[in-house]
């Protein structure tokens, strides 16, 4: 099959689908062989042939998919005009802890906080899909180990949790919004 085939498969099944694609999953759909370093060259060409569009193709934490450019979603968003979910400042901590320090007990968290955490807060963000239960601190009560997800990753459209901002900018925009 031609590369250019390929692509346009690739193309295809990316526009179509509803959740980021893995590299398996893009393999998968041929018969013969794609190689890694293959499949990646295809990606990058699809990339840079929609870089002039309203839609990008972009890698995540969990695939490969096509999402809308930054500047289209305001016109969008009249469609559905629907509210985002408030975060408690308290959810927002827990999670930006969550994120930085992972992984990282209720204990831990209370301890960086100086508040007990609500078990309500913890709830919310593992229901949202952002944290989960990676293992257990070898200590008395073998207390629970949180980290981030891929979904929490995809969510904030990164690859990994070496993309967050510095803590310093987060702090920065935390003291901001305080003042309004």
């Amino acid at each position: 099959m031609e590369a250019s085939q390929v692509k346009r498969i690739l193309e295809a099944a990316l526009l179509a689908a509803r959740e980021p694609m893995t590299p398996l999953e893009l393999r998968k759909m041929f018969d013969e062989e794609l190689s890694t370093e293959m499949l990646r060259k295809l990606l990058d060409q699809l990339r840079e042939e929609w870089s002039e569009r309203p839609v990008e193709l972009i890698q995540l934490a969990s695939g490969w998919r096509f999402r809308t450019r930054a500047e289209y979603l305001p016109y969008l968003e009249r469609l559905n005009p629907e509210k985002p979910p408030r975060y408690s400042r308290a959810m927002l901590e827990t999670l930006a802890i969550i994120a930085y320090r992972q992984p990282v007990t209720r204990g831990d968290i209370e301890e960086i906080r100086g508040v007990a955490v609500n078990a309500n807060v913890v709830k919310t963000l593992e229901e949202r899909g952002w944290i989960d239960v990676v293992g257990h601190r070898e200590t008395p009560g073998r207390p629970a180990l949180f980290a981030t997800t891929k979904q929490f990753l995809d969510d904030l459209g990164l690859r990994s949790v070496s993309e967050l901002p510095p803590l310093e900018q987060i702090s920065q925009t935390l003291e901001l919004n305080n003042e309004n």
